[in-house]
């Protein structure tokens, strides 16, 4: 029966893009296909077969590795701050961010990155027949955040359409930074924030072509990859990519103290007045896309709280909210849950891409800006789309 309502999900989500959409005749059904196609066959691989899980897992441990060893840097400057056997967030997850900043900016340097993405994203073009620089995008997407994302295509976008501004835009907020994927995985199963981060990519361009499709797109548009890293030298990429990462860590922190504040103050102000915090009426109204995404009608409560406050708010409050259910909860609902949490699909995002795009092209910034209620709809049918896909196969 789940998987008849996961199927349902599906169906739903998919309908609501098409009667949004702005121009149905236009829609590429070729290519929703081949990425609907994609999707299953990754989600299968990835969760139902031991091949995948083996591989999975591995990498998952890979990166748990990679956060353990660079938890020495962090232990070196601020060791003995925290009590052995306490946990402090901004320590514990939040610094991590610096080194696998760092990271990310050397790889991007040594050219490393930048051709995968390039050829990745070539590969998905050639076989959706999508713009070269919308699959590009969408792949980069799995690996810089929504303004680095941007950046990378800037001389594309002053002679690009709406529907396109729409599908790129929808992609940057269904996406989120392996910058800060290693704090993901501190809180929650590796290996749903690792598929999420990748079925994103392909769920983004479905629900984005859909809902503002194309015509007569140029197909072949050339990716200059020569100057995707401002570093002149690999000493250089190694300190921007941590004053880059430092930065990211203050901002989270600075807006966790913002938003949880926030919530705690609404929440007694709505038991004060109605005997239900702000939280628990989240969690009715999300309940039934909840369940529609396949969650169990028990967990559909605490799932509903979750997404609403992701929604809200941002994924790290969501993520602080959830992890504390997460023991009491089944492995459908856990998966479920923690896929629909990876991405930047909140309020907030409407104003970062903007401002990003502000800085490339006022003209299209102002287009932006008026379809961001839109946009963040599109992005949490993307999350949504994701989600319920990977709880057919949980």
């Amino acid at each position: 029966m789940s998987i008849i309502i996961g199927i349902l999900g599906l169906v739903v989500v998919l309908g609501l893009a098409y009667i949004m959409s702005n121009d149905k005749k236009a829609i590429d059904y070729k290519a929703v296909g081949i990425m609907l196609v994609m999707q299953v066959a990754l989600t299968l691989i990835m969760f139902k077969t031991s091949i995948g899980l083996t591989v999975i897992e591995a990498i998952g441990n890979g990166f748990s590795k990679v956060i353990e060893i660079g938890r020495e840097g962090v232990t070196f400057v601020i060791g003995g701050w925290v009590p052995e056997g306490n946990s402090v967030f901004f320590v514990n997850v939040l610094l991590i961010i610096i080194f696998t900043s760092m990271l990310l900016s050397v790889l991007t340097y040594l050219r490393i990155l930048p051709l995968i993405i390039k050829y990745l994203g070539g590969f998905l073009s050639k076989i959706t027949g999508l713009s070269s620089v919308t699959t590009f995008h969408a792949v980069n997407n799995i690996f810089f955040g929504q303004s680095e994302g941007l950046l990378a295509i800037k001389t594309h976008i002053h002679n690009m359409s709406n529907n396109k501004l729409f599908v790129i835009s929808v992609s940057s907020m269904a996406s989120v930074s392996a910058s800060i994927m290693a704090s993901y995985i501190t809180m929650l199963p590796a290996k749903y924030v690792l598929g999420a981060m990748t079925l994103n990519a392909l769920s983004a361009l479905i629900i984005g072509i859909i809902m503002a499709p194309e015509r007569n797109a140029a197909k072949n548009e050339a990716i200059d990859t020569e100057n995707a890293s401002p570093a002149k030298s690999i000493f250089e990429s190694i300190s921007v990519g941590a004053l880059d990462g430092g930065k990211v860590a203050l901002i989270v922190a600075a807006m966790l103290i913002a938003y949880v504040g926030l919530m705690a103050v609404i929440d007694a102000g709505f038991n004060a007045i109605i005997g239900l915090s702000f939280t628990e009426i989240l969690g009715y109204v999300f309940a039934p896309i909840a369940w529609l995404m396949g969650i169990p009608a028990s967990d559909i409560l605490v799932a509903g709280q979750t997404m609403g406050t992701k929604l809200a708010t941002n994924e790290f409050v969501a993520m602080l909210q959830f992890i504390e259910h997460i023991p009491d909860l089944s492995e459908k609902t856990v998966g479920i849950v923690s896929v629909f949490l990876i991405s930047f699909a909140n309020f907030s995002s409407i104003g970062i891409i903007s401002g990003s795009m502000q800085a490339i092209n006022g003209e299209k910034a102002a287009i932006i800006s008026k379809f961001g209620l839109k946009m963040l709809l599109a992005a949490t049918m993307v999350s949504m789309l994701t989600a319920t896909l990977v709880g057919i196969f949980i």
